[in-house]
């Protein structure tokens, strides 16, 4: 009997939880994470040795576990100090310096000017689109009031017809008869 591949348990922390996944490599844990860097070469992802933690994801590979890290007065203890306002100096371990921008502030005129291009793109299309869909509701309706005139045409003309096939078979019978 053939056996699967071996599966390891791989883990990388995302938000407040621990991700656990049981997979046959790094490869198959990036993929079921949905990642598209390699999170192992970084640091941020590492192989689980521990057979407690290990037997959840095992008994269900392939499968995200979410798992808290911490308690939330834990996570809560674990945060930044405020920050301080705009600014202001700011903490750097143990001294102080203060943030100072370099040059001129970057102007955000051509991602405004790009912003109100797409918009107004994007309306014109829309406006294209009710107009193109008004047209195709109006051939709609004119095709429906063809066939309806040409219904009833084609009435008329049957019972017309009808009419002269019943005046012609009755001529035809008094002819016979002589």
């Amino acid at each position: 009997m053939a056996k699967g591949p071996r599966l390891k348990v791989f883990t990388t922390a995302i938000g407040f939880h621990d991700a656990l996944v049981a997979a046959p490599s790094r490869a198959a844990a990036l993929r079921a994470w949905g990642s598209d860097h390699d999170l192992f070469a970084r640091g941020a992802a590492l192989e689980v040795t521990d057979p407690d933690v290990m037997k959840e994801p095992l008994a269900t590979p392939g499968v995200v576990i979410r798992r808290l890290r911490g308690s939330e007065a834990e996570q809560f203890a674990a945060l930044p100090p405020d920050r301080p306002p705009a600014g202001s100096a700011r903490s750097v371990k143990a001294g102080t310096t203060k943030v100072v921008p370099k040059g001129p502030k970057p102007s955000a005129s051509k991602l405004k000017r790009a912003e109100a291009s797409l918009q107004a793109a994007v309306k014109r299309h829309r406006e294209a689109d009710a107009a193109a869909r008004a047209r195709v509701e109006a051939a709609q309706r004119d095709r429906a009031e063809l066939q309806r005139q040409q219904r009833s045409e084609e009435d008329a003309l049957r019972a017309e017809r009808d009419e002269a096939q019943a005046a012609y078979d009755e001529a035809i019978e008094r002819w016979r008869e002589g």
